[in-house]
């Protein structure tokens, strides 16, 4: 960041203005302002990471707190603008598929094309609308690329509040929506959070979990999460999820998908979130038998390509394992179980198990 910008003669209250009708310009649903103070968030995220909750993610722990304070992350920082952009595709097998076994189901995040460079480029044209009104200023953008409290500091913004599933919940958007920031060094003034929570008694969220990952208000037990298993976490997934996990088989949104705000959302028209390859509804078989080359070419430009050809199968293998039985699904688990990878050929070997488990119980019934 650059050295602290010349701020005299500059009516910062105008200019947050300002910058909060291009955010709107430029796309974004909201955008709020705050200071760095996030002490109260640090005490929390040192609890969860000492519980053990982060699992496997590492980086959740690596770099101390700079991941609580900004001005440690990127000197300079003094304020950070908070940008809020929906992303629900305009589509209607949202809830559809998750009652349709042989269906995969996708997180809706992660049907379209990769959020991230959209947002930072978007992030990049306000900071230059900014420096245009003001001169050069020193600023940083981040969209979920590097340690940054994207949800506490939304939440100090006035973009929403933390729900009992730790999502940050907007009246208008529910928790659909992605969020990246502009660390500054502008003295703009902050907005106020949320006065109230307005989960009041409800906890659809909770009783909704398929794993009973939400293990107290606002706690989430990252090694019990659906999001978690399918997308962090590495090696086998444990088998005691395999059953509870039915047919989501990159991400789960079903938290989000019974909360009531979800209701208000709008429905995106970014092209870049439409659904792709009909990732929205298309069948675990034909997923399953798409070759590594066809899953990096279909997955280019995708959130999905980050966990690579081999979960992407081992995913997949246990969807398959919970479907109903069939001739077909059988046949394409015993294919893949000559696949060069332990991890899949286990994941295959347990759907196959189970498949032949049902065939068994629809011979007996028959």
């Amino acid at each position: 960041m650059p050295t602290p910008s010349a701020i005299t003669d500059i009516d910062l209250g105008a200019l947050a203005d300002r910058i909060k009708s291009w955010g709107r310009e430029l796309g974004f649903q909201q955008l709020g302002i705050t200071d760095v103070d996030l002490a109260e968030d640090e005490q929390r995220l040192e609890r969860w990471l000492a519980d053990g909750h982060h699992g496997e993610m590492q980086f959740m722990a690596k770099h101390g707190r700079k991941r609580t304070r900004p001005a440690e992350l990127e000197p300079g920082t003094v304020r950070v603008i908070s940008a809020r952009l929906d992303y629900l595709p305009p589509e209607v097998e949202t809830t559809k598929v998750l009652g349709q076994p042989t269906r995969a189901y996708v997180s809706r995040y992660a049907t379209g094309r990769d959020y991230h460079k959209l947002m930072r480029k978007r992030l990049q044209s306000l900071a230059r609308m900014i420096e245009a009104e003001v001169g050069p200023f020193g600023y940083r953008a981040f969209v979920d690329s590097a340690p940054v409290m994207e949800r506490a500091l939304a939440r100090k913004a006035g973009l929403g509040w933390f729900g009992k599933n730790a999502m940050l919940l907007n009246p208008k958007a529910g928790s659909l929506f992605f969020l990246g920031e502009l660390y500054t060094d502008l003295p703009l003034p902050v907005d106020e959070p949320f006065e109230h929570e307005h989960c009041g008694s409800c906890s659809a969220c909770r009783s909704a979990c398929p794993t009973g990952a939400i293990v107290d208000d606002r706690i989430v037990d990252a090694r019990a999460c659906i999001s978690y298993l399918t997308i962090e976490l590495h090696g086998a997934i444990p088998e005691h999820y395999r059953e509870a996990m039915g047919n989501r088989v990159f991400g789960c949104d079903d938290c989000q998908l019974v909360c009531p705000f979800t209701r208000f959302t709008r429905v995106s028209n970014e092209v870049d979130f439409a659904p792709r390859h009909d990732l929205d509804r298309a069948s675990l078989l034909s997923l399953f038998g798409w070759s590594e080359e066809e899953f990096l070419e279909r997955t280019a430009g995708s959130p999905i390509r980050r966990i690579g050809y081999e979960r992407w199968l081992r995913n997949l293998a246990i969807g398959l394992g919970n479907a109903p039985w069939s001739r077909a699904v059988e046949a394409a688990l015993l294919l893949r179980l000559a696949y060069p990878s332990d991890l899949v050929r286990e994941h295959v070997r347990w759907a196959l198990d189970r498949q032949r488990d049902k065939r068994q119980a629809t011979i007996a019934v028959a």
